[in-house]
């Protein structure tokens, strides 16, 4: 199982890249290779998906790094302090002198 969540994150992280790539900061994008919106029907609605795209693929790797993370977590193990017969620094009577 843990696995297939980490192919999951390695997937979804190159798709993420990949999807960056595309973006362009200043707006442009993918759809300003397809020209402005008024000539091409539908190409505004590129800009959105690869929005949508770009976080739903941050959640997944999120998601998926907090439950292979919870998954493994490491088992507690009680160690066993020795018990002391003697109080460290208290000085002890020597036995048959009164």
């Amino acid at each position: 199982m843990d696995i297939l969540f980490q192919i999951i994150i390695i997937l979804a992280s190159i798709l993420l890249t990949f999807l960056v790539f595309v973006q362009n900061p200043k707006g442009g994008g993918l759809s300003s290779d397809f020209g402005s919106a008024q000539q091409l029907g539908g190409v505004q609605k590129t800009n959105n998906f690869i929005v949508k795209g770009t976080w739903t693929l941050a959640s997944v790797i999120m998601l998926f790094s907090i439950l292979l993370t919870l998954r493994n977590k490491p088992e507690v193990i009680e160690v066993e302090q020795p018990t002391q017969t003697e109080q460290p620094g208290q000085p002890t009577a020597p036995a048959g002198n009164e």
